[in-house]
């Protein structure tokens, strides 16, 4: 089955496909080192006759047909011109000298160059011989032949081709082999992939993509995805657990306000006590609408709709407007409120977001920070960007419970007498993702100090009123 997907597989398609276009450019290569190899045999060839030619026409020349039959007859004689084949014939080509007795049919014409395979008598050395020779027209009707023997050369051509062609052929084989391997292992991969995929459709999200431990980009994609799964099963069970507490939290006041109703069904009130009784009811109603606003306004900020009215703000002057906010409510408390900032902090964001989220932070320290204690609202700039800080010094949040109080309705077991819905924590998670800050919490000694650690630059995210 492996093997029919990856013959079907695109990847196999586009490897041969890779395959024929560098197997053009590489046989383009060889074509052009055999034509240049060739053509160098022959030029070489060419200037060797040439070069006995125009010493032989030199001696006809100065020593006239008897000097030059001496020539050829020395030529003839010496062992190391065996390759080499000689022909002087008069006007109507009948032999003169040499060690040629005919003269070649195929070389018709008075002058030129030509191939041949001599008839009667070769050369001593030469067996099967292939000549390739140059002739001319000598003066007072001679006509003159000079040869030499290229089986060698032409042998030499032919194991170059040869050579060339296995090359070509291994090359080509070597080449679709390695295609059908690659194809084939990435196929496996991901057919593997496929196979977990179908694996999580049938059963859920505890199945997990194999990783081979490589380190290979498959690996990568294998870690990449796997967290995708494991943000995906975050998500579920964070909006089970949202589902949960919804239902835990509306349960209670409904159980209330129609316990309350049913009592009044049930006997006779006056007029100040329904009264007292549609009071109830609508600061219960009130209470839950606030939650549902939480959440749709929490949910709104996550799917990242808000960034429209992203501008250029001083966060040291909304933090200074938190704390006039916030600082009748903290002397009332017997709390001290403190704020510490630079001159001026710039950053781009929402301001009422941001004011929103700095103010939880704010609110939540009064609530928690312990009677009479002391809360210190800090903006300052570090390497990274701009940091927003709040310190309280209540009991702070234990360690383990750090990365859950960012959920919705999350609430700590000391926390479940006071007011509250457990979405301010969330909110200020949201503003944050948003924002492209970092939330850091840390032990304040005593108390709890929570940091927004903002970036300078935020990719997506720029200033649309310039």
């Amino acid at each position: 089955m492996l093997l029919n997907k990856t013959l079907r597989s695109s990847t196999l398609k586009l490897a041969f496909i890779y395959v024929i276009v560098f197997s053009s450019a590489i046989f383009a290569v060889l074509g052009y080192v055999y034509w240049s190899t060739a053509s160098y045999v022959d030029e070489t060839s060419n200037r060797s006759l040439k070069n006995e030619n125009n010493v032989l026409i030199n001696a006809y020349a100065t020593t006239g047909l008897d000097g030059l039959i001496e020539l050829i007859n020395r030529r003839v004689a010496d062992q190391s011109f065996d390759e080499w084949a000689y022909l002087v014939t008069d006007a109507s080509f009948h032999y003169t000298a040499g060690n040629l007795k005919n003269w070649p049919a195929s070389l018709p014409g008075n002058q030129g160059w030509g191939n041949f395979t001599p008839t009667g008598s070769p050369p001593k050395s030469i067996t099967q011989p292939v000549l390739r020779a140059t002739y001319q027209a000598l003066p007072h009707g001679y006509h003159l032949l000079v040869a030499r023997k290229v089986d060698e050369l032409q042998g030499f051509r032919e194991k170059i081709a040869v050579s060339l062609g296995w090359a070509a052929g291994l090359f080509l084989l070597l080449a679709a082999a390695a295609g059908i391997s690659t194809s084939r292992r990435s196929v496996a991969r991901i057919e593997a992939i496929n196979a977990t995929s179908r694996e999580i459709i049938a059963t859920g999200l505890r199945e997990r993509i194999p990783v081979r431990g490589s380190g290979d980009e498959w690996d990568g994609l294998a870690n990449n995805l796997n967290s995708m799964l494991d943000r995906i099963t975050d998500l579920v069970e964070s909006n089970r657990q949202v589902s949960d507490n919804v239902a835990h939290d509306l349960r209670t006041p409904l159980t209330r306000m129609r316990g309350r109703l049913e009592s009044a069904y049930n006997r006779q009130l006056n007029l100040g006590q329904y009264h007292v009784l549609i009071g109830d009811v609508i600061a219960e109603l009130d209470e839950m609408l606030r939650t549902f606003s939480s959440l749709l306004r929490i949910t709104e900020i996550e799917t990242h709709r808000r960034t429209a009215a992203f501008r250029h703000l001083d966060l040291a002057e909304i933090a200074r407007e938190v704390v006039e906010l916030f600082d009748p409510a903290a002397e009332e408390n017997g709390a001290t409120l403190q704020v510490c900032t630079a001159d001026r902090v710039n950053l781009v964001g929402d301001r009422d977001l941001l004011f929103d989220a700095i103010s939880n932070l704010v609110d939540n320290a009064l609530k928690h920070g312990g009677p009479k204690g002391s809360v210190r609202l800090r903006v300052s700039h570090s390497a990274d960007g701009p940091v927003v800080s709040v310190a309280d010094r209540g009991p702070g949040i234990p360690l383990e419970e750090r990365k859950h109080v960012l959920r919705r309705f999350y609430r700590l077991e000391v926390s479940r007498n006071s007011p509250g819905n457990g979405l301010g924590l969330s909110l200020v998670a949201a503003v944050a993702n948003l924002h492209g800050a970092r939330i850091e919490m840390a032990d304040n000694l005593p108390g709890l100090r929570i940091e927004l650690h903002f970036r300078r630059n935020v990719p997506g995210i720029t200033d649309p009123g310039g």
